[in-house]
């Protein structure tokens, strides 16, 4: 399947700061969210030439997805798309919502004055980005509202784990999975209401839940992305 296009290739690029790091979420993603299938073929010259970069970062950018079980290595035929399924991504996130759940908790408990007027307002301004029907402002406030919720307390080894999970998180694709939007909407209420009443039990709870609820989704995405491909006739 060829790259699909992307106008905000020089953006991302700056974003990720190197162009290993660039191409490799660029790959990273259409695997999540079902662009590149299982098996497909990734051509290093192909994926440089869409990037408008070299083929060195582009080989190690799919030597670094290798390592993370997003890639094989097939000898004397560069690489493949490992095969993943809509089960694999809901296990992920369930092992996720474990971790987010224990970091909101100790949130409620431990969060200042501040940090509640800050995380609040990222939710206001999220709501508002709903409202207006603004996919990409969404997204930026849905990832600095986890951001804040996750430093809350001094938990390095708990961020780490998140820090992993989120290469199964398709940032620049939730735009294209039915019913996030809302979800997140929903979802960000009832965890800013639990810890707006520092109860511990129902942050863990919202955070947990709202962590599965996104799994579900971009599973449900995947198996339909992957199904209409299997459809096509193949040549």
């Amino acid at each position: 399947m060829p790259l699909p296009p992307d106008e905000r290739l020089e953006d991302a690029a700056r974003r990720y700061g190197s162009m290993r790091s660039f191409a490799a979420e660029y790959l990273r993603e259409r695997i999540i969210s079902g662009v590149l299938l299982p098996g497909e073929s990734l051509q290093i010259d192909e994926i440089a030439q869409r990037l408008k970069v070299s083929a060195t970062p582009v080989r190690e950018a799919l030597q670094s997805l290798r390592v993370e079980g997003f890639v094989d290595g097939v000898r004397g035929q560069g690489f493949r798309v490992h095969p993943i399924t809509a089960a694999d991504i809901e296990d992920v996130f369930l092992v996720h919502a474990n971790v987010a759940g224990e970091l909101a908790a100790r949130a409620a408990r431990s969060i200042s004055d501040e940090q509640l007027r800050v995380l609040e307002a990222l939710h206001y301004e999220l709501l508002a980005a709903a409202v207006r029907g603004d996919v990409e402002a969404l997204e930026a406030r849905n990832n600095e509202f986890h951001h804040l919720l996750n430093h809350i307390v001094d938990a390095p080894r708990l961020r780490w784990l998140v820090a992993l999970f989120s290469k199964y998180v398709p940032r620049n694709f939730y735009a294209q999975i039915e019913g996030w939007p809302e979800a997140t909407r929903a979802d960000h209420t009832q965890i800013i209401d639990a810890i707006k009443a520092r109860d511990a039990e129902a942050a863990r709870h919202a955070a947990s839940e709202h962590i599965i609820h996104s799994g579900e989704l971009l599973a449900a995405h995947f198996r339909s992305a992957t199904a209409s491909a299997d459809s096509l006739p193949k040549l």
